[in-house]
C-alpha cells in the first residue's frame, strides 16, 4: 500500500493513496504504518483526505495501530469526510481517537509534543 509521507517538525504525516480502506488493504495499510512506528516515529498524523470509504476492518486496524504507538507517542487522524466522520461517531471511535478537521489544525495541536 502506498502512503505519501511528509515530515512537519516532529510530526510524521501519512496519507493513504487510496480511495478505500477496507479488508482488501487493511493488512498492507497496517504494515505500512507499522514501519514508521517501528522506525521511531512517535507523532503520527494519518491524513484521510484522499480516503472516501473505510470499513470495520480498517477501524480494527486503526485500533491496533493506536495500541502499537501507545506509550511511545501519539496518533491522530485528520481530514475525514462526512461519511467517515459519521462512522466514527456511530461506533464511538471518536472518543478513542484524536480527530481533527484539517491537517493544519492537527499540526497546530501536535506542535511541541513528543
Amino acid at each position: 500500500m502506498k502512503l505519501d509521507t511528509a515530515q512537519h517538525d516532529n510530526v510524521t504525516i501519512l496519507t493513504p493513496v487510496t480511495r478505500r480502506l477496507d479488508a482488501s488493504v487493511a493488512r498492507q495499510f497496517r504494515d505500512a504504518v507499522m514501519e514508521h512506528i517501528n522506525g521511531g516515529a512517535s507523532q503520527l498524523l494519518l491524513d484521510f483526505s484522499r480516503v472516501d470509504f473505510i470499513d470495520s476492518s480498517c477501524l480494527g486496524t486503526l485500533i491496533s495501530l493506536l495500541k502499537a504507538i501507545n506509550g511511545k507517542g501519539e496518533m491522530a487522524i485528520c481530514a475525514l469526510n462526512p461519511n467517515i466522520q459519521n462512522m466514527f461517531r456511530l461506533t464511538r471511535m471518536d472518543r478513542v481517537f484524536t480527530l481533527f478537521v484539517s491537517e493544519n489544525d492537527a499540526l497546530t495541536a501536535m506542535r511541541g509534543k513528543g
